[in-house]
C-alpha cells in the first residue's frame, strides 16, 4: 500500500501562477518572487495546496518563458535564488508544495547548448539536437504545433548549414532525447531544483519530447523510456515528488504515458476539457458522460489533473470538427477570439458571458470531476482576455487585485497592461471587491476547496457515472469505506429534475453538504430520489455508514 504522504496529489489543488504576472513588489512593472511571497496569505487563504509556477528560468522572453536560455538561473527581472528558496520555505510551511513548469522538449536557440552545437559538428552539445542536411517530412500528424505562425518543423541554421528540428518556434529547437548524454543533464537539472525544494514537475509538451523527430528515429513506444527514466530518476532522488505531464493525446493513447507506475504520476486531463466544453455548449450531459467513459483506466497510483483552462489556448483537437464549430460558435463566435483552427483564447468568465451561476456551476463540476482540479491565477475572480494581445498572450495579463491605477499589480506602468476596460476590466473585476462579497465567485471557489478536501474519495475511489432521467444533468458518485458521494450538476439554463437511484450507497439518510442554494444545505437525502435542480444549479451530498453497521 502506498504511503499517503507519497501520494499527496490525490487531494491536490492545484494553482497555477506566472510570476511575472501576479505581484510587483519593487515597482519595476514586473511581478517578482517577493511579490509572490507577500500574496502567500492569499493563496493559502484560496485553500489550495500546491502552487504550480509557470517559468521563470532565464530567457530572452519570446514565448513567456517557454524558451530556456539557462535551466540553472532565474531570470533576473522576476528575483533571486534566495526569493526563490524563501517562497518555496515559506508555502510548504503553509501546508503548500510547490511544482516548477519543466521545459524539456526544446530550450532557446540562445542556449549554450545549441550555440555549441551549431558552431562544432564534434561536440558533445551537437547531438543534443535534431540535424538533417535538408528538411525531411515529418511523420503524419507531427506538422508546426503553431500553423500559420511556423510552415515547417525544420529551420535553416545560418550557422552550421543545417537544418534544426522544431516542433513549436524556431527559435526552441527540440531536443534529442534519444542521447543519453542529455538525458543525464536533465537528471542533473531535476537534481538542482528538488534539492531546492520543488515538490515535482510539470513536464511541458511531454508527449512531444518523446516523439519520432529525426529521419530514422525510433518509434513512439521507445521514446517512453525517457519517461521511465525521469520517473525513476524523481523516485529516487526525491521522495513523494511527482512528475505532471502535458500530453494532448487521442484516448487509446493516453494510458501508456503512465507506463505501468512508472512514467508520470499524474497527466493534464485535455480529454475531459473538450468534452466539458461541448457539454457546456449544448447544455447537456452527454458529452461528461461519454469522456468518462472514454478515459482508460490507469495505475492505482496515477492520477488526473482537470481545468477549464490553462494559460495557453483552449486546445479542442480531440472534438470532431464539427464539434469543435459548436463550441466555437457558443463561446468564441468572432474569428479573433479563436486561434490555429483548433483552439480559444479566451479566459473562462467572457467565454460564458459573465453569468456567476453559471461560472460557479462550471467550478463546482470542475472540482468534483474524478482527479485534482488545477485553476491559473485570475480565475478565482472571472478576470477576462485582452484580445488586442497577439496570440496566447490574450489570456496572460496581470493579476487583477484591486481599481487602483496598474490594478494592485504594481504602482508602475506595466510591462504588460492589466484588462482595462469592459466587464472585465479590473474596476470591475477585482480581488479587493470580491473578498468581502459573500456570494462572489472568489468565495465561492474557497468554498470549493475546503470541501474538495474534505471530500477525499473523489480523489480515491472510481467515479460512478449515474444515469438522472434528465439530458441536462451530470451526475457521479464515489463510494470509499464508509462514505458515498454524489454530486449533481444541471448544465442547462432552465429548471431540471433528476432521478437518482443509489441503492448500493449506506443505508439511511445523506446530507446535502454543498449546494448552489444554500436552503438546501443540511437537508436530508435518500438513496433513491428525486432532486430539483434550478438553472445550472449544483448539490453535493454524503452518506456515511454508521460505525459498526
Amino acid at each position: 500500500m502506498s504511503d499517503p504522504r507519497n501520494i499527496w496529489y490525490k487531494d491536490a489543488i492545484i494553482y497555477g501562477v506566472d510570476v511575472g504576472l501576479f505581484q510587483d513588489s519593487n515597482g519595476d512593472g514586473i511581478g517578482d518572487f517577493r511579490g509572490l511571497i507577500e500574496r502567500l496569505d492569499y493563496i493559502e487563504g484560496l485553500g489550495v495546496n500546491c502552487v504550480w509556477l509557470m517559468p521563470f528560468f532565464r530567457t530572452p522572453g519570446r514565448d513567456n518563458g517557454y524558451d530556456v536560455s539557462d535551466y540553472y538561473a532565474i531570470d533576473p527581472d522576476i528575483g533571486d535564488f534566495g526569493e526563490l528558496i524563501e517562497f518555496i520555505t515559506c508555502a510548504n510551511q503553509r501546508g503548500i508544495r510547490v511544482v516548477l513548469d519543466l521545459v524539456l522538449n526544446h530550450t532557446s536557440d540562445e542556449h549554450p547548448w545549441f550555440e555549441k552545437a551549431r558552431n562544432d559538428p564534434e561536440s558533445e552539445e551537437h547531438d543534443f539536437y535534431v540535424w538533417s542536411d535538408e528538411p525531411v517530412p515529418p511523420v503524419p500528424g507531427n506538422g508546426p504545433i503553431f500553423p500559420g505562425v511556423e510552415d515547417s518543423v525544420w529551420a535553416k541554421d545560418e550557422v552550421s548549414g543545417k537544418w534544426y528540428y522544431h516542433r513549436f518556434y524556431s527559435f526552441q529547437p527540440d531536443l534529442n532525447h534519444t542521447n543519453q548524454t542529455l538525458r543525464e543533464e536533465i537528471d542533473r537539472i531535476l537534481r538542482f531544483w528538488l534539492t531546492c525544494g520543488a515538490s515535482g514537475f510539470r513536464v511541458d509538451a511531454a508527449s512531444h519530447m518523446i516523439e519520432p523527430k529525426g529521419p530514422g528515429d525510433a518509434p513512439l513506444e521507445a521514446g517512453h523510456e525517457v519517461l521511465r527514466q525521469l520517473r525513476s530518476f524523481v523516485d529516487t532522488t526525491a521522495v513523494g515528488a511527482m512528475l505532471i505531464g502535458e500530453a494532448d493525446e487521442n484516448p487509446d493513447e493516453i494510458a501508456s504515458f503512465f507506463g505501468d507506475d512508472d512514467e508520470l504520476h499524474a497527466l493534464l486531463n485535455f480529454l475531459m476539457t473538450n468534452y466539458l466544453f461541448l457539454a457546456l455548449a449544448r447544455q447537456e450531459a452527454e458529452p461528461v458522460r461519454f469522456a468518462l467513459e472514454l478515459l482508460p483506466k490507469i495505475p492505482r497510483d496515477c492520477h488526473w489533473i482537470n481545468f477549464l483552462r490553462n494559460h495557453d489556448e483552449l486546445d479542442l483537437e480531440r472534438l470532431s470538427r464539427e464539434q469543435r464549430e459548436e463550441v466555437f460558435a457558443a463561446f468564441a463566435p468572432d474569428e479573433d477570439m479563436q486561434i490555429y483552427g483548433r483552439g480559444i483564447r479566451r479566459r473562462l468568465a467572457p467565454m460564458l458571458g459573465g453569468d456567476l451561476k453559471r461560472l460557479k456551476l462550471a467550478y463546482s463540476l470542475l472540482f468534483a470531476l474524478p482527479g485534482s482540479p488545477a485553476i491559473i491565477y485570475g480565475d478565482e475572480i472571472g478576470m477576462g482576455e485582452d484580445l488586442s494581445l497577439p496570440g496566447r498572450t490574450a489570456v496572460r495579463t496581470p493579476m487583477q487585485w484591486s481599481d487602483a491605477p496598474g490594478a494592485g499589480f504594481t504602482p508602475a506602468e506595466p510591462v504588460r497592461q492589466p484588462v482595462g476596460e469592459g466587464p472585465f476590466g479590473f474596476k470591475k473585476v477585482n480581488v479587493a471587491l470580491q473578498d468581502v462579497d459573500a456570494g462572489s465567485l472568489l468565495n465561492w471557489i474557497r468554498d470549493l476547496s475546503g470541501l474538495r478536501r474534505r471530500c477525499r474519495e473523489i480523489g480515491s475511489a472510481a467515479p460512478q457515472d449515474l444515469d438522472t432521467g434528465h439530458p441536462a444533468v451530470v451526475a457521479i458518485a464515489y463510494e470509499h469505506g464508509r462514505h458515498t458521494l454524489l454530486t449533481l450538476h444541471n448544465l442547462a439554463d432552465r429548471k431540471a429534475r433528476a432521478e437518482i437511484d443509489l441503492s448500493s450507497a449506506p443505508s439511511g439518510i445523506g446530507r446535502v453538504i454543498f449546494a448552489s442554494q444554500p436552503e438546501a444545505l443540511g437537508s436530508a437525502v435518500e438513496r433513491q430520489q428525486d432532486f430539483e435542480l434550478e438553472p445550472y444549479g449544483c448539490r453535493w451530498a454524503r452518506f456515511e455508514r454508521p460505525v459498526g453497521a
